[in-house]
């Protein structure tokens, strides 16, 4: 992606964080519309006769429900119900899914899956050749009608137009993911750009944080439930189909209720970012979790995403030396069977 990216005016601090030269982006982004490059998203394609049912036993979504509107997430677990990579699932055809990830887990999903895909006659696809743009702020649904002449989905819904696929994105402004093949990455940003501010990628990922949604990276890999990360909350596991890898274990800890750890929100009293898996210490500087991603916020402080015992801790937290205030999370803390959701525009 690195190419269109540069034609953008963009410059990447690293693999995966793109910068603009626009004053105060986090603010842009309440008001928008706005845009930005997702580098440090990926995607993996399922393809074949048998991907459907391929998927089906290897993911925690239900995949009849992946109809080419509802586009849910959804989860590949270890044999002991631990995450290996979590995902959102489309279809883009008859046959076709597509997966959209953390970029670092894409080679090591598809290497996961390739031990079965054989027995289904599936391939898996890395799709490098895909470009990710996130269109975001209160007008954005305008914008992408205008310019793509598409009605913009739901959160956790897909619309096809002329160059690819837009999915909805759930946050504190209306949030869209354009999917568009690379070679036209470039002419797209340009009609955009008449329209839409570019601001830089980590605004996106903070109204991530600010819906309470977790992106896991390489270095997280096979260490969460997926209940840590609130997945059934979101809609992201069904208890209602049949077996999948992990799903015994995923399923007696719904309900005998034993997830000891969830997601949680906070606010950090200082303009530091905590590099993931810091760690989170009450009074007695004892270890309650550690940090899944963090961004600066509008006002310049870090927000964070943390993985936290749930129970009663010793205050004060803090967070390498900054001090920790829970914030609260924008859906209950229940299950959301997707099935209900799919309904839901």
């Amino acid at each position: 992606m690195t190419d269109w990216i540069a034609q953008t005016g963009g410059r990447r601090e690293n693999e995966t964080r793109i910068v603009f030269d626009t004053p105060e982006a986090a603010r842009q982004a309440l008001e928008g519309p706005v845009m930005t490059p997702l580098a440090h998203l990926g995607m993996l394609d399922v393809t074949g006769e048998g991907a459907e049912r391929f998927l089906q036993g290897q993911t925690s979504a239900q995949m009849s429900l992946v109809d080419g509107g509802f586009a849910p997430l959804g989860c590949f677990c270890t044999p002991k119900g631990r995450i290996l990579a979590n995902v959102q699932i489309w279809r883009v055809d008859t046959g076709h899914y597509r997966l959209l990830m953390h970029h670092e887990l894409v080679d090591s999903l598809r290497q996961h899956l390739a031990k079965f895909a054989p027995f289904y006659k599936v391939e898996l696809t890395d799709r490098q050749d895909l470009a990710l743009i996130g269109l975001f702020g209160r007008e954005a649904p305008a914008v992408a009608e205008a310019l793509l002449g598409v009605t913009a989905p739901g959160p956790w819904h897909q619309a096809a137009h002329d160059a690819g696929q837009l999915l909805g994105h759930p946050g504190p402004t209306p949030r869209l993911l354009i999917s568009v093949p690379e070679d036209q990455a470039g002419s797209l940003w340009s009609r955009l750009a008449d329209k839409v501010t570019a601001v830089d990628s980590a605004t996106w990922r903070l109204q991530d944080i600010q819906a309470g949604l977790a992106w896991l990276d390489a270095s997280q890999g096979d260490t969460y439930l997926p209940q840590m990360l609130n997945w059934e909350a979101l809609g992201g596991i069904s208890f209602k189909k049949g077996c999948y890898t992990g799903q015994e274990v995923v399923a007696r800890a719904h309900f005998r209720g034993q997830v000891k750890k969830r997601l949680m929100r906070a606010q950090l009293e200082g303009g530091q970012l905590p590099a993931p898996g810091s760690g989170i210490v009450d009074a007695r500087d004892k270890r309650l979790g550690e940090v899944v991603s963090a961004e600066l916020d509008a006002y310049g402080q870090a927000e964070i995403l943390a993985v936290m015992s749930t129970r009663e801790p010793a205050e004060p937290l803090s967070v390498d030396g900054q001090q920790l205030k829970l914030l609260k999370l924008p859906y209950p803390i229940e299950r959301l069977d997707p099935e209900q959701l799919a309904g839901a525009l």
